[in-house]
């Protein structure tokens, strides 16, 4: 394959509502392969990015889209891992360094490199230009950073799990979430709704923390095992020293104190939300039952291979809403008025 054009949606500039456009993708490489994109998921962090709201760092005219499902229809005469017509999805990053500690750990989203942790899109990559995402027909990556998708996933609910499914995996499995074990999750959204259906699967008793009950007949359908408002302060007296594991996929701005007050001894609150502002943290709240604060993002090829493969054995996905591309922009305002359950998958065929 030659570089060539192929259709897409883009902001044009920071906080524009995106427009159908053409990009160019790159000439395929000796070890890149072609993926004819099926499906992509609509993540919150792409309205950040679009709308600067992390900082006006992006590169414009921007393509999101780092939730990717597709079908291998080339592959450069190097490639061994994979065939025309395999299952395959492409996460939060498309390259790293490779050779720092970080990477040669299999922790490439932590990449100390020069390089660093080349972001799907609004990044640049090694041929120093601007990346662009999934929101488009067609991507060209290294075919060491695309992971295969399960034959018993459909490949639509399956896109959100390139990010969603990994950044709720990563954290719960590398602290053991399973049986015997209380996890709570803060927040029933597109990624608090596959933390409940991971931690079920794994064997946890699962509790779901929401601001009001509007969503408990769904929590409890998705593996939730209790589910309670947090808009009620009785919540925080009933519930004190309960969990062994917290996470809080929210991004607005909780009073941590009070969350923390909710962990055993030794216990654990991992952040994934990423709120505008910097939360307040007493120190009295973590020395008090030798408590931890932690964050987490994502996971590295291996984990994310490794959670896929779980989710294909436990027949796991997101649950979505399909939507035609033209309806992009009227997503990114349902997703901010909480009106979706649980993620907004785009066709790309309709781009």
């Amino acid at each position: 394959m030659n570089r060539t054009s192929v259709p897409a949606y883009a902001a044009p500039a920071p906080k524009a509502p995106l427009e159908r456009t053409t990009i160019e993708r790159r000439e395929l490489g000796e070890h890149d392969i072609l993926i004819d994109i099926k499906f992509a998921g609509i993540c919150h962090s792409d309205i950040h990015t679009v709308r600067a709201e992390w900082g006006d760092g992006g590169h414009f005219p921007l393509v999101p889209g780092h939730e990717i499902a597709g079908v291998v229809s080339e592959v450069g005469p190097g490639v061994t891992r994979y065939a025309v017509g395999d299952r395959v999805g492409v996460g939060c990053f498309v390259d790293s360094c490779r050779e720092c500690e970080n990477c040669e750990a299999d922790l490439q989203q932590y990449c100390t490199g020069e390089l660093g942790q080349v972001d799907t899109y609004s990044a640049i990559g090694r041929d120093g230009l601007p990346t662009q995402g999934g929101y488009s027909t067609h991507l060209v990556i290294d075919e060491n950073y695309a992971l295969r998708i399960p034959d018993s996933l459909p490949l639509d609910a399956a896109a959100p799990l390139l990010c969603a499914g990994i950044t709720l995996y990563s954290p719960l499995a590398r602290r053991q979430a399973g049986p015997g074990k209380k996890v709570a999750v803060v927040g029933l959204g597109g990624l608090g709704h596959m933390g409940v259906k991971i931690a079920h699967a794994m064997g946890a008793e699962v509790t779901v923390l929401s601001r009001t009950l509007r969503k408990k007949d769904d929590g409890l359908r998705l593996g939730a095992d209790h589910y309670h408002a947090t808009s009620d302060p009785a919540t925080f007296e009933k519930l004190a020293n309960s969990f062994d594991l917290i996470v809080n996929t929210v991004s607005t701005q909780l009073d941590l104190n009070a969350y923390l007050g909710l962990l055993r001894t030794d216990g654990t609150l991992v952040q994934l939300g990423v709120p505008e502002h910097p939360l307040a943290v007493a120190p009295f709240a973590l020395i008090g039952n030798r408590r931890t604060l932690a964050g987490s993002k994502i996971g590295g090829l291996q984990e994310t291979q490794e959670m896929l493969d779980f989710c294909g054995e436990h027949g796991l996905a997101s649950d979505i809403e399909v939507i035609s591309a033209d309806r992009i922009n009227e997503a990114y305002e349902r997703v901010l008025a909480g009106d979706v359950r649980y993620r907004f998958v785009i066709d790309t065929a309709t781009i």
